[in-house]
């Protein structure tokens, strides 16, 4: 290509297209090189300066549904993750099913009594070695990034927490030592510099979509394969609502209790197709 086609990102700021990113995000979703190339090639030559990020990725996910849902489901995820909202609970449900899958027993929106006072944490993460106390920074808009702010106050939650003595209450792992604590923010956005700078000298962990490079939030999905109910395609966005508002936040419900569609009044030929979509999803690996 030519000429130079720039895109706006979600925060407004403009970069070059560059279509092996696209190739890239197709290829992690799952596309065989011949779905890459056809998708890639038509989205390639629509391209117009100016053109937004959201706008590409809604071309992209129309041709790959169109071709491969369970691919589409995939390519998604990101969306699929915003669509846990609004109000950010379904977030920390579905943030304490990405940390069972890893061998953590979890409690979302504990009470937790520091030295000071009292703390309601989104997500508590435990096993023999660890415990990890999450901050869940939901938001809805994908410009919005966690900033220095949120990493001071959630830094000093974590140290009254660990001055309340939550290492010493009968949490030993099984060498008889306390377990260590770790404080953790995770967002479906993205940190502030400032925020990254201040973390990375106190102790803090920060989880995004794309930070760290590796081991980000992304990655926790890819590597479990724990993908949220909002990424089935064959789902209506009101039965997405109905079943985030009855707890269920993973595809992998859908495909082990087909009671959940029948609670929706959904026709045995819809069932059977949303059940196909979430099997495929879970038990296809990722590339």
């Amino acid at each position: 290509m030519s000429e130079r086609i720039l895109i706006t990102k979600a925060d407004g700021d403009q970069e070059s297209f560059d279509e092996n990113k696209l190739r890239e995000s197709l290829r992690r979703a799952g596309a065989d090189e011949v779905t890459v190339d056809t998708v890639a090639g038509k989205i390639r030559n629509e391209l117009v300066s100016g053109i937004t990020t959201k706008e590409i990725y809604k071309h992209a996910f129309f041709l790959l549904r169109k071709y491969k849902r369970p691919v589409a489901a995939r390519y998604s995820l990101k969306r699929a993750i915003m669509d846990l909202g609004p109000s950010g609970f379904p977030f920390e449900d579905f943030l304490a099913e990405v940390f069972k899958q890893q061998g953590f027993k979890t409690k979302v929106g504990t009470i937790v009594q520091g030295f000071c006072v009292e703390h309601e944490v989104d997500v508590i993460a435990e096993n023999e070695n660890k415990i990890i106390i999450v901050e869940a920074k939901f938001h809805n808009d994908l410009s919005i990034k966690s900033d220095l702010k949120v990493a001071l106050y959630v830094k000093a939650r974590v140290d009254d927490i660990k001055r309340g003595g939550i290492e010493s209450k009968g949490n030993e792992n099984h060498s008889g030592l306390a377990k260590a604590v770790e404080g953790w923010i995770i967002t479906n956005t993205r940190f502030t510099e400032n925020a990254i700078k201040y973390a990375s000298c106190n102790d803090l962990k920060l989880l995004s979509w794309d930070y760290p490079s590796k081991g980000n939030l992304y990655d926790f999905i890819h590597d479990f394969s724990v993908h949220p109910v909002t990424s089935l395609t064959t789902l209506t966005k009101q039965e997405k609502t109905q079943l985030l508002d009855k707890g269920v936040v993973l595809c992998d419900s859908i495909k082990n209790d087909r009671n959940l569609l029948n609670s929706l009044g959904v026709s045995p030929l819809r069932a059977e197709k949303i059940h196909q979509e979430a099997t495929l999803i879970c038990t296809q690996p990722f590339v």
